[in-house]
């Protein structure tokens, strides 16, 4: 019985920690967002508006892979 409790625990807290993905998706869509409608505003400065929009969305993304990373060692490890 306690195993299936600690089986059932360990899926709950890797699902929990995907959570972290749902705002990285969000932010990123944002960051997005923001880049088009600026670049709309100023075609000039795109390729600096693009240069930041890609290094915010990597910022973006790393948050995204530590959840993945927590998720996994979680659900694997013993």
């Amino acid at each position: 019985m306690e195993g299936s409790i600690q089986e059932g625990l360990k899926f709950l807290g890797a699902g929990m920690a995907m959570i972290g993905a749902i705002g990285a998706g969000l932010g990123i869509g944002v960051v997005g967002s923001g880049a088009v409608q600026a670049i709309g505003r100023n075609p000039d400065a795109a390729p600096l508006i693009q240069q930041n929009m890609i290094l915010a969305i990597a910022f973006a993304e790393a948050v995204a892979i530590y959840a993945l990373a927590t998720a996994l060692i979680l659900v694997f490890a013993a």
